[in-house]
């Protein structure tokens, strides 16, 4: 039998029912992410410190360990090409007022742990009163006397021996153009339709036996010096490149290094490309993987050794 609404039985078999409290949570809500937004802040002290932090931990590398280095003319080919970018070690010779970053300090005599270059090393000079860096070849030390004639080196008396080679030729391209007013004539066409430079070299071998290839384009002003003495604690540097380079056999006034430069000028020993662009890329992203020229990343700069002149 169903029951009505008004039957008495439903009303007190409703008013019968417990009760019950509805649980709470004991833990309050979660914040929203806008709370949390609004607590969080940038430790910008913090910030500046790490990335000051950064910077002195790069400049200190390059300062003390080694640090990259471009070529910027043609005074050292043909073992280094306009574009070619390589690793110069900063410790081999010691540390000297030229080795940090920027150069900021003044001359200052002597270096730390500082030993001398050997013949035949590729290194970074750093001239007094200047800002730039030279890449050259070290030829004569302390002691030494250097002479040139005709474009043959003597050193102390004795004429360091050359080999005449095959020409060399070096395609031309942006960063290797062949100029005329440098290398007159050099410029042919291969049999494969492209132009090349083509340079008259020399193989030279000096007193420790360590030998490297120079470009001689035959009579130049750079061809006659001294002779000199090198003096305690200088070295004498020049140029593969022997008829375009402002070495030592050059005048201050015509951009050279003036002579025999001191060991505090050195920055450091050249090593080993790391890559080399040919300078005709353009802003199209598309043309900077044909820049890079084939063949030249990880070659070493140190020169060779054979058996030492008798």
């Amino acid at each position: 039998m169903t029951s009505r609404p008004d039957d008495p039985n439903a009303s007190d078999s409703n008013e019968s029912q417990p009760v019950t409290a509805i649980d709470l949570p004991d833990n309050p809500a979660p914040e929203t992410q806008d709370s949390q937004d609004k607590g969080a802040s940038v430790n910008w002290l913090h910030e500046v410190k790490s990335i000051t932090l950064l910077i002195l931990a790069v400049l200190a590398f390059h300062s003390f360990v080694a640090k990259p280095f471009y070529i910027p003319s043609e005074s050292m080919m043909p073992v280094l090409l306009t574009g070619d970018r390589l690793v110069v070690s900063k410790f081999p010779y010691g540390w000297s007022y030229v080795s940090p970053s920027f150069h900021p300090l003044p001359f200052l005599k002597g270096r730390i742990l500082g030993r001398l270059p050997e013949r035949g090393d590729i290194v970074i000079v750093s001239p007094q009163n200047r800002r730039e860096d030279y890449i050259k070849r070290v030829i004569g030390l302390p002691g030494d006397i250097i002479e040139v004639r005709g474009g043959q080196v003597i050193l102390n008396g004795v004429a360091v021996p050359q080999k005449v080679l095959k020409p060399l030729r070096i395609p031309v391209d942006g960063n290797a153009p062949c100029s005329p007013l440098q290398f007159p004539g050099a410029r042919v066409t291969g049999k494969d339709g492209r132009d090349y430079c083509e340079l008259p070299v020399r193989q030279e071998i000096l007193p420790n036996g360590k030998t490297y290839v120079t470009i001689d384009m035959g009579p130049s002003a750079l061809d006659w010096y001294g002779p000199v003495r090198v003096p305690a604690d200088h070295v004498f540097l020049m140029g593969d490149n022997r008829d375009n380079s402002a070495d030592s056999r050059a005048p201050l006034e015509e951009n050279g290094l003036g002579g025999p430069v001191p060991w505090e000028a050195i920055g450091g020993r050249a090593e080993f490309i790391t890559f080399s662009l040919d300078g005709d890329s353009s802003w199209n992203p598309m043309s900077w993987i044909h820049a890079f020229r084939s063949g030249r990343a990880g070659n070493s700069l140190r020169p060779e050794s054979v058996a030492a002149p008798k």
